[in-house]
């Protein structure tokens, strides 16, 4: 017998749960806030985010499914900002992932408050301890390998301004471990952490 369980997802998966976003995991999370034209602020989570590139620096994440209140955001405003969800944080972040009319707030739904940023408008989450202001570079509709438009769309953009808890530079450097960043597995509800214990460092070949 074969040791591979092989599939092609097209025909389904026939697991009892879809394997995909299991398999590539741990994922960070986008914890995205924006703010509509009407100025109504919006925070939510996004599994599928990721950086992109280093000069500039260039974040993205994927709506999935539907046009939600964070993509109709950006493209009205052209900014976003990006904060960290640490460990301390995971409860204030799956409260924001409520679908919540577009007039409410997922600020005030999960009781966080606001800071302002330093280049663009929209507030970040002042209890992050890391955050990214952002501005739009582009928003691409996926696609199928046929040519059909799928029901998700990608958005990327330029990482304009930084924002750091002085606690988590240590002697000039940032701190991942510090920062206790939960990331996305897969599941109904797969969270992972990172340790010490797990650490270990590999440097690239020379030459």
């Amino acid at each position: 017998m074969s040791q591979t369980h092989f599939y092609q997802p097209k025909e389904g998966h026939g697991l009892a749960h879809d394997p995909f976003n299991a398999i590539i995991a741990p994922r960070p999370i986008g914890w995205i806030s924006t703010k509509s034209k009407a100025g109504v602020l919006n925070l939510a989570p996004y599994s599928f985010f990721n950086a992109l590139n280093y000069t500039p620096p260039i974040i993205g994440f994927s709506v999935v499914g539907s046009k939600k209140d964070s993509l109709v955001n950006v493209q009205e405003t052209g900014e976003f900002c990006w904060n960290l969800v640490s460990e301390d944080l995971v409860d204030a972040m799956n409260t924001t992932s409520k679908p919540l009319a577009p007039e409410e707030s997922e600020f005030d739904h999960a009781g966080l408050q606001t800071v302002e940023s330093e280049v663009v408008s929209v507030p970040r989450v002042k209890a992050s301890k890391v955050s990214m202001e952002c501005q739009l570079t582009d928003v691409v509709q996926l696609k199928s390998a046929s040519g059909d438009e799928v029901n998700s769309w990608f958005i990327m953009g330029e990482v304009v301004g930084v924002h750091i808890d002085k606690s988590l530079i240590e002697n000039g450097v940032y701190s991942t471990l510090k920062s206790a960043p939960v990331t996305r597995g897969g599941g109904r509800g797969d969270y992972y952490t990172i340790s010490r214990e797990n650490f270990f460092e590999m440097l690239r070949p020379e030459g």
